[in-house]
């Protein structure tokens, strides 16, 4: 059986990924002449929290990737008679590389875009008891050297509210 956190993770791997997902959002962003986002494979979607030390030495990573996980699961009991009644905190981080400086953060945000805008088309029920209300907060991390040359990191963080039995 999967637990709250995985069930939570797949769903929005499932949104992220599907074909109405962020690479859509992606080609209505930039223009139809520019290299600056390509669409996201895949295999550069990963469904865990790991830091990027830890990518670099054990994986051939291809960027940009996206990871997907659950790193809060908070049970306020909103619904007094409800066995689970709460939330779990849900995290996006997009990684960027490439080996010159110039457009790094421009092309970050550009699937940062890609994403807040399927996280704003599914708003409501998810099923199985989750549902999003909306409202997310992205947060930009300074350039490090790493991965191509040099890598970035945006996170986008939101809340995805669960009642269950």
């Amino acid at each position: 059986m999967q637990t709250l956190g995985s069930m939570a993770t797949a769903l929005v791997a499932q949104m992220l990924t599907a074909p109405a997902g962020m690479n859509l959002g992606l080609g209505s962003l930039s223009a139809p002449d520019s290299n600056l986002a390509q669409p996201i494979d895949l295999k550069q979607v990963y469904t865990q929290n790991v830091g990027t030390d830890v990518t670099a030495r054990s994986i051939v990573t291809r960027y940009p990737s996206v990871y997907i996980y659950c790193n809060k699961i908070a049970n306020t009991l909103k619904e007094k008679f409800r066995s689970f009644s709460g939330n779990a905190q849900m995290i996006v981080e997009l990684r960027h590389s490439q080996d010159r400086l110039e457009g790094l953060q421009n092309a970050l945000e550009l699937y940062i875009d890609s994403v807040t805008q399927v996280l704003d088309q599914s708003r409501g029920d998810w099923g199985n008891g989750m549902y999003y209300t909306g409202g997310y907060e992205v947060a930009l991390a300074p350039v490090k050297s790493g991965g191509k040359n040099f890598i970035q990191t945006g996170t986008i963080t939101f809340q995805v509210q669960v009642s269950r039995n």
